[in-house]
């Protein structure tokens, strides 16, 4: 097996910054969480999905454009968490967005596709605010914006790369307990890049796949136990893909000395374990839908969902040299993929309900 750094380095890299995710920047300034604006009320919004606001991944990622956006442009912001965490009810959400639109909000931004229920009635109850639907679709509501992304494009990515640079053993671990069209879809997309890449290659590849633990997207002792047992029986890296569950799975892969797969943004400055990560560019989302609103073409974009991809540069993995983990799979291969998919010449099935199918390199071990 592949060796990533020592044990010990591995596992403070793990508990010191996991934990608390990373830090968005503005150029060379941190942009802060929380500010105080004059007039006490909050231009832009975000309204949390469950797990922590900093979670390294979907919520951070999201919210890092609505901050972005807002200090760049002189806006006033503020984020809004449900009551009750993971275990949050529609009115929870619900009571969190129409708080955010007393004080002020111009734009709501919920990400998530639980917070379809809430998300409906705050906007026909509040007509005069805008809202922001990541991983949404269209709700036929004029002050409403979907955005919806082909995650199997940045999935398959990940898993082509990853079996051409030589690990034939993976593993799959995903939040939602199977439910999250955007989660299923990243599994279904990593199968069919593996497969690609083994069939290529002539190798046969197992895969170890399940929604087992991650239905809160949190993590948890039973996650990590069932990570390192996979380990440890010869899973080299493990696709870690909802929310801060991948704590779990990094933690396991520390522990082994083997390697994970991160999801949503570039989650390398999180654990020294993560090879790559499956990305979609939340926080260039959220700004292209602000600066549709204040530069007065919200007709282009409400009563729609936009679906982003690679043509649009919003799926992909993350090339600089910090993130680039890859021993043999080279960023100029990893570039001539990603535009045969611009171009068109590379499709990718975003069908994930056949994810179980017969494949002529891959065996699937689905873990319920």
């Amino acid at each position: 097996m592949k060796k990533v750094l020592s044990l010990a380095l591995a596992l403070a890299l793990v508990l010191g910054l996991c934990a608390c995710g990373g830090s968005s920047k503005s150029g060379s300034k941190e942009i802060p969480d929380e500010m105080t604006s004059k007039d006490g009320k909050y231009q832009i919004a975000l309204v949390t999905d469950v797990g922590q606001l900093k979670d390294g991944s979907f919520n951070e990622g999201t919210w890092n454009g609505v901050k972005g956006y807002a200090s760049e442009n002189g806006k006033s912001y503020k984020y809004y968490q449900p009551a009750n965490g993971s275990e949050a009810t529609d009115d929870d959400r619900y009571n969190a967005m129409a708080a955010a639109c007393e004080a002020g909000a111009e734009i709501v931004v919920a990400p998530g596709f639980l917070q379809e229920a809430a998300l409906t009635k705050a906007a026909q109850n509040y007509p005069d605010t805008k809202f922001v639907f990541i991983d949404g679709w269209d709700l036929e509501l004029d002050n409403v914006a979907a955005v919806a992304y082909k995650e199997q494009e940045c999935g398959y990515f990940a898993g082509y790369a990853t079996v051409k640079d030589g690990f034939t053993h993976l593993g799959f671990c995903g939040g939602g307990g199977g439910t999250n069209p955007a989660v299923n879809k990243y599994g279904y997309g990593f199968l069919q890049g593996a497969n690609a890449a083994a069939s290529e290659l002539g190798v046969n590849v197992d895969v170890n796949y399940t929604f087992l633990y991650g239905a809160s997207y949190s993590p948890s002792s039973e996650l990590q136990t069932l990570a390192s047992g996979w380990y440890e029986n010869g899973t080299e890296v493990i696709f870690a893909c909802g929310g801060t569950l991948c704590q779990s799975v990094f933690a396991a892969a520390a522990a082994n000395d083997a390697y994970s797969i991160g999801v949503d943004v570039d989650q390398a400055k999180d654990s020294a374990t993560v090879l790559t990560s499956a990305m979609k560019e939340l926080a260039n989302s959220v700004k292209q839908m602000a600066a549709k609103y204040y530069e007065g073409k919200w007709n282009e974009i409400g009563n729609t969902c936009q679906v982003l991809g690679a043509a649009e540069g919003d799926t992909g993995l993350p090339t600089a040299d910090t993130s680039w983990r890859f021993k043999n799979f080279k960023v100029d291969e990893y570039k001539k993929m990603f535009d045969d998919v611009v171009a068109g010449k590379l499709t990718i099935n975003d069908d994930f309900e056949n994810f179980n199918q017969a494949y002529s390199n891959l065996t699937v071990n689905v873990v319920e």
